[in-house]
């Protein structure tokens, strides 16, 4: 059975199909995907896969990804969770996206707080990556606040629109 997780407005849940469309209103979204390093979907269908990719990588504890959904309102407004999940070594990296609509609100926060526990409390990860874009300023401000240490950064390391782009990489251990 999939985890739910609550924070104190937030509900984290699995992501099914009858969230198609709010996840097809986040991943093809220009604002976004800015710092994503992902080309925006253009058809339903795409997001449709994604919320297979995401199950496909819980099934084989590659990842697990939580849809993000305000208590008392219906619909996801991003998605958060875990990508290159290795649970003999102890590591993933997180990995989110909200909607502009609900940028600036501590929404992010919130969840990513949540997440980070439940990623050392429950997996037990003593490590938990992040890899971020240099002008992604909300998101390495974000991470920097809950207590993620840059570590370097990564030249040439994503791209977007075929252009390639340097990322930080930063590194969040529990137990420090």
């Amino acid at each position: 059975m999939f985890p739910k997780l609550e924070t104190v407005r937030l509900i984290l849940r699995e992501i099914t199909y009858d969230d198609v469309e709010d996840i097809f209103a986040c991943f093809s979204n220009q604002e976004v995907l800015r710092h994503y390093g992902q080309d925006p979907l253009e058809k339903i269908d795409q997001a449709r896969g994604f919320i297979d990719f995401f199950a496909k990588s819980l099934e084989e504890k590659k990842g697990m990804r939580w849809g993000i959904e305000i208590k008392g309102e219906k619909g996801l407004i991003g998605t958060i969770g875990f990508n290159a999940w290795s649970p003999k070594h102890k590591r993933a990296e997180i990995g989110y996206e909200i909607h502009p609509d609900y940028w600036r609100k501590g929404y992010m926060a919130e969840a990513v707080e949540k997440i980070l526990s439940y990623g050392s409390d429950t997996l037990g990860l003593t490590r938990i990556g992040a890899v971020v874009f240099l002008e992604n300023e909300a998101s390495n401000n974000l991470l920097t606040k809950m207590g993620f240490k840059q570590e370097g950064i990564l030249k040439n390391y994503m791209y977007q629109n075929g252009e390639a782009y340097d990322t930080f990489v930063y590194g969040y251990l529990p137990q420090e």
